[in-house]
């Protein structure tokens, strides 16, 4: 069987390297693939319906296709048709190892979860937090990265956006993905600052592949993104179980709204924010918290299949740009 492990949302990916596995973050290479869209066809030639978020479709055909046969399920913490997924996975003969954020934020629980985890994949807790110490310098280097990007404007929102959503499998190869990285940030600090309006982007990371660049075009870019910088766990920690405490997404919208986008919002001098949402996903009832929360301007975009902004959305992106 092959050493790789796949994954439908950000695990702890420490465990996996522990036990000597390769992370596969399904998401991306979905995303990243050529031709994403054929995947959602193939799901709903397979029977999946056409009212089901294209995240869950794309997944489930492009682990078929790179015959990924074991993946890690999230029962909580993340999507209830996700959970169906693996479930069709299951009964293809995928081995489906399962993996919960406690709903109620609990650090027992969210232990005795990692312990669970570490037995299912064959490593120990130790063993985890020994990577996390290894991983630190590579954390800390998108710390940089995401500083570069807000305060001293030297990286673009999209470049931005790419390091820290794949820092939830590190491209499969910490080992790699540091040596670029640190090559990526000697080249961004010897560029010069960039002026544009600073914008904020928040919600799950968008299926749009030309978002970012349009911004550009209007005047804009994104200072902070916010489900892809917690992806790359920016906080300050002494062991794996408080980091993944601090870990916001699986929590809530009103734990993230408190604890992380409300103070970076300030931080970073934010002008307007986009709220991005996945059609057919549980996570549009957020906008209205979202809305109550934040004192700012802020669009609420929707988009159903991979691919480029089409023209009303980019009639409402220009409208809000003007309005800014």
């Amino acid at each position: 069987m092959s050493n790789q492990v796949g994954f439908t949302s950000t695990v702890p990916v420490e465990v996996i390297l522990g036990a000597g596995l390769e992370p596969v973050d399904l998401n991306n290479i979905f995303i990243n693939s050529e031709n994403p869209g054929k995947y959602i066809e193939l799901s709903e030639m397979h029977g999946f319906p056409r009212n089901i978020c294209a995240w869950i479709k794309g997944l489930y055909t492009i682990a078929e296709d790179k015959g990924i046969k074991r993946i890690i399920c999230i029962g909580e913490g993340d999507c209830a048709s996700a959970v169906s997924m693996c479930e069709i996975l299951s009964s293809r003969g995928t081995n489906i190892i399962p993996f919960s954020y406690p709903t109620t934020r609990n650090k027992d629980k969210l232990n005795r979860e990692l312990n669970l985890f570490a037995q299912e994949l064959g490593t120990t807790l130790e063993m985890a937090e020994e990577i996390r110490k290894r991983l630190k310098p590579v954390r800390d280097k998108l710390k940089q990265l995401d500083k570069l990007t807000w305060k001293e404007r030297k990286v673009r929102g999209a470049e931005n956006h790419l390091w820290l959503v794949s820092s939830s499998d590190f491209n499969g190869n910490p080992n790699t993905f540091n040596k670029e990285l640190s090559e990526f940030l000697s080249e961004a600090e010897s560029r010069k600052s960039m002026k544009f309006k600073r914008l904020a982007y928040i919600g799950v990371p968008p299926i749009l592949n030309d978002l970012y660049t349009f911004l550009n075009s209007l005047g804009g870019d994104v200072v902070y993104n916010e489900t892809q910088r917690q992806f790359a766990m920016p906080f300050s920690t002494d062991n794996l179980i408080d980091q993944y405490l601090e870990y916001s997404y699986p929590y809530g919208i009103t734990y993230r709204l408190e604890r992380d986008i409300i103070p970076e919002l300030k931080r970073r001098d934010i002008e307007g924010v986009i709220h991005y949402v996945q059609s057919f996903c549980h996570r549009q009832v957020e906008d209205i918290l979202i809305r109550e929360a934040i004192d700012l301007p802020i669009l609420t975009l929707e988009a159903d299949k991979p691919g480029k902004l089409d023209n009303r959305t980019r009639i409402r992106l220009e409208a809000f740009m003007e309005m800014l």
